[in-house]
């Protein structure tokens, strides 16, 4: 269409997105988290091992129902996302918790996702057949990572202007993002062969809940055991941390890594799911989850 998303959105607003967020991403505040090995080992084994581990072997269980087989793969590639670089940060933010943890463990997470993400998907999807190994990796450097580099120079030398005038680097962040859903939900219902029906997308997003809020209990359950070293304020930032899923990150990755697949709309659905139902549970879950870390503290 005239808008382009060939061209416009896999390079374009893919760049502008993480060249914002090099803009915005204070590195500063980072370093008073680093060394807090223990939590950040938990949280990247948690997102990037155990998660798709889990989702992939629930799914060898649902494989036998009639639920929509590209539904289920979608659901997939939720689990090889990364954390997200927001909302984990605004909850735990929001709640009181450790919020350098949470920003350290967002950035890295995003950062180990590039490389890690793609190799999730290629092991548990097999996708390596349609898309060259090579391709994946050169674009999401191009449209990722040089974009955020970049974004961090320009940091550098504009820092004293960011701070005074504050730009509205979520808003930015939030437009062109949208316009990337925009153009694939387009994608996925502009298809004519398109097979989504209402049972699959209802029981989707029925799993997709259950699953945010069991693993957020299992991130309680695990940071708050009686040997744990783990403070109130930690326990926050892990259960944020552990289990959002980066949907700025996810869908240009999707993009990149199924460029040309037939079915890459219905694979993108859970994705685009997950992310407001995040941003629902941890927000309905804000009063109790800070009521208790009072209580704990005291």
């Amino acid at each position: 269409g005239a808008l382009k998303p060939e061209i416009t959105i896999t390079y374009i607003a893919v760049s502008a997105i993480f060249f914002n967020s090099g803009l915005s991403l204070k590195t500063e505040e980072l370093t008073s988290a680093l060394m807090h090995v223990k939590l950040h080992l938990f949280v990247q084994i948690f997102t990037l091992v155990f998660f798709p581990t889990a989702i992939w072997l629930f799914l060898q269980l649902l494989s036998v129902t009639p639920l929509n087989e590209w539904l289920l793969k979608g659901l997939q590639t939720v689990g090889c996302m990364p954390p997200p670089v927001s909302s984990a940060v605004i909850l735990t933010k929001a709640v009181g918790g450790n919020e350098a943890a949470a920003i350290f463990n967002s950035a890295f997470g995003s950062f180990l996702g590039i490389v890690i993400t793609p190799l999730l998907l290629l092991l548990f999807l097999g996708s390596s057949s349609s898309v060259p190994f090579t391709s994946i990796f050169s674009q999401l450097f191009m449209t990722v990572v040089v974009p955020l580099i970049i974004g961090q120079i320009v940091r550098r030398y504009i820092k004293d202007w960011l701070e005074r005038r504050k730009p509205p680097f979520g808003a930015i962040s939030s437009c062109v993002l949208l316009m990337i859903i925009y153009t694939t939900f387009c994608d996925t219902f502009a298809n004519p062969n398109i097979d989504l029906d209402k049972f699959s997308l209802i029981i989707v997003v029925f799993i997709i809940f259950s699953v945010q809020m069991s693993f957020m209990f299992l991130t309680f359950l695990f940071s708050t055991r009686n040997n744990s070293t783990f403070t109130p304020a930690d326990t926050v930032a892990i259960i944020f941390c552990s289990t959002h899923k980066s949907l700025t990150l996810g869908i240009p990755m999707l993009k990149i890594v199924f460029a040309g697949y037939e079915h890459l709309s219905l694979i993108s659905v859970p994705l685009l799911i997950y992310h407001p139902a995040q941003i629902l549970l941890g927000s309905l879950l804000v009063p109790t989850i800070k009521s208790w870390m009072i209580s704990r503290q005291k």
